[in-house]
């Protein structure tokens, strides 16, 4: 089983990418899963047409011990398994707490076992790093993680702070570093700038993707670019980027 985490400063296309990545390995065949680990509980919106996804954390709030795993779990476009750990209201207690209860509670019901999947992707916020949100890296659920960024300085600085965290975890033996994966916003320098946070981090470029209006059609539409546009340039790039990423985990397909 294939094991990843992406992270990235909030705004940046984490979603969007790790939906069309999710989307991608199905549509190769392999099952999926993908773990919203952000409070907005918006990660998999876009693999499920719009429609909202009842969040683990809010779910052991309603149900408590009578949780089932199907509640949990719910298919999305090409099969690919959503689940939303949530977090607390705005405000109130700690938003890493959703990650935690989530993980735990799919542990409990034996959600891998159950679905077996060939891959998890887990979509975590990048601001912190810290707590709950480092959870998929330092309790062992992600064997690799992968950082987008632009080239504007608020992204790569997270980016640098993402890389360095999973390098401190690395040292104890956790996730490491599978790469950056760059999503352009056209500003100057983007793909010099990137390619030395690359460097700095001791890490590598695994792909890069082209600022496309099929992602923001795609996004009004509440569908990922392959099942909005999948013949479109821009449904290939996340196909290739999906291609690399495996190899990057060193699998191929």
């Amino acid at each position: 089983m294939i094991k990843i985490a992406i992270y990235g400063k909030g705004g940046i296309g984490k979603s969007t990418t790790a939906s069309n990545i999710a989307a991608a390995f199905a549509q190769s065949g392999m099952t999926v899963m993908q773990i919203g680990c952000d409070p907005k509980a918006d990660s998999t919106v876009c693999l499920r047409g719009g429609r909202p996804l009842s969040t683990v954390l809010d779910l052991i709030r309603g149900r408590g011990g009578r949780l089932e795993l199907e509640e949990m779990v719910t298919p999305g476009f090409a099969g690919v398994l959503c689940v939303e750990a949530g977090g607390p209201a705005p405000g109130l207690g700690c938003a890493g707490r959703g990650i935690i209860a989530a993980m735990e509670k799919l542990e409990e019901k034996k959600a891998f076992e159950v679905y077996r999947p060939d891959a998890v992707i887990y979509d975590v916020l990048g601001d912190v790093v810290c707590g709950g949100f480092a959870m998929p890296i330092r309790e062992g659920y992600a064997e690799k993680v992968f950082v987008v960024t632009s080239g504007e300085n608020m992204a790569i600085h997270a980016a640098a702070n993402i890389a360095q965290a999973v390098a401190n975890f690395r040292s104890r033996g956790y996730a490491s570093l599978g790469g950056i994966i760059l999503n352009r916003r056209n500003v100057p320098r983007e793909d010099e700038k990137v390619a030395e946070l690359a460097a700095d981090v001791d890490s590598r470029l695994v792909g890069a993707l082209n600022f496309s209006p099929f992602v923001q059609r795609a996004e009004e539409l509440s569908q990922t670019v392959l099942e909005a546009f999948p013949d479109s340039p821009m449904a290939e790039e996340y196909r290739e980027l999906a291609r690399r990423v495996l190899a990057a985990c060193g699998e191929t397909r």
